[in-house]
This record gives C-alpha cells, sequence and structure tokens, in this order.
C-alpha cells in the first residue's frame, strides 16, 4: 500500500515541478512579480491538495503523514516537507517555507527584508502574496494558512514547536520563492 502511496505522491511531486518549470522556459514573457505569483498560486495549490486530498485518502488504509516517514512502512511525508522536497527538485529558483514561529530554525527568514514582509503578511493574511527586490535576488512570499486540522494539531503538539495555540485558518507562515535578478 505505502508503495501506492509513494508513487502517487512521487507523481504529484513531479507535476508540481513541471507545472512551474515549464512556463519558465517562458520567463522573458513574464514580469519578475507575474512569475513569482504564479510559482507561489502552483506549489500552494498542490500543497493544498496534497493536504486536503492525499493525506485523507492515505489515512483511510492506515498510512498516516509523519515527520519521520522514511523509517515508517505505513507514513509519508507531511506536507511542508513535501514542499520542500519539491523546491529541491527545481534548480532555476528557490521553493521553501519561513514563518515568524517555525519549528525548525532553518524555516526562519533569511533577511531582514524577508523578516519584514513575513510580518507585513502576519499584519493582513488576506492580501495573500506580497512580492518584493530583496538585494540581488527577487522574492515571494504567499500566506500558508492552517488549512487542515491535522495542521493545527500537529504543530501545537510539535516539542519543538515555539507556538502552542495555532487555530484552523490560521497563518503558520508563508511559502517563499527566491530567484536572481
Amino acid at each position: 500500500m505505502r508503495d501506492r502511496i509513494g508513487s502517487k505522491v512521487s507523481v504529484l511531486a513531479v507535476l508540481l515541478v513541471m507545472a512551474v518549470a515549464i512556463p519558465l522556459a517562458y520567463a522573458a514573457e513574464f514580469s519578475r512579480d507575474s512569475a513569482a505569483r504564479y510559482i507561489l498560486a502552483t506549489a500552494k495549490a498542490f500543497r493544498t491538495v496534497y493536504a486536503k486530498q492525499i493525506l485523507p485518502q492515505a489515512a483511510k488504509s492506515s498510512v498516516k503523514p509523519n515527520e519521520d516517514w522514511t523509517k515508517d512502512d505505513h507514513a509519508v511525508m507531511l506536507p511542508a516537507q513535501f514542499l520542500k522536497a519539491a523546491g529541491a527538485e527545481v534548480k532555476d529558483f528557490e521553493l521553501g517555507l519561513i514563518g515568524l514561529t517555525p519549528i525548525y530554525k532553518a524555516n526562519l527568514p533569511k533577511t531582514k527584508a524577508e523578516e519584514d514582509a513575513l510580518k507585513k503578511l502576519a499584519a493582513n493574511p488576506a492580501t495573500g502574496i506580497l512580492t518584493f527586490e530583496d538585494g540581488n535576488q527577487f522574492k515571494g512570499i504567499s500566506a500558508d494558512l492552517a488549512i487542515a486540522d491535522s495542521c493545527v494539531s500537529c504543530h501545537n503538539a510539535h516539542p519543538s514547536s515555539p507556538k502552542k495555540d495555532f487555530k484552523k485558518g490560521d497563518l503558520m507562515g508563508t511559502i517563499v520563492v527566491r530567484f536572481a535578478k
């Protein structure tokens, strides 16, 4: 069963990379802002499908998301791990997660400009996406909301989580895209 779920996850990751990489071949026709927004919208859509459709379906056969999923035959990666794994497959830009209260320090903003943009988005999550220049990079961030009860329970229960009171719909952080100007 895990092989079937794993292959579905692999197919989804490949589709995410294709959905992002193919339009980038035509990047000259896009502004940096448009490219960042497209990448973020695509990544967010795939992550949402993974969290809201694939994980519940997998759970029906006793396959659950688990941080240490590679050590468990009845586990698959967490939504954050899925997004980061897909981002690692892309070579033309960086795709990841950042937050003000991340479980792992590696997911803190990398620059003051990222931190400022994240704070601005946290003050008004309905903004959805912010794009900005930061040194020699162009960046975009997209609100990453707690879209499922499992997001909330996982973050609130994680021993390394600095924040233990997330509610469904809360801003948990952002999806970030970074590429050279």
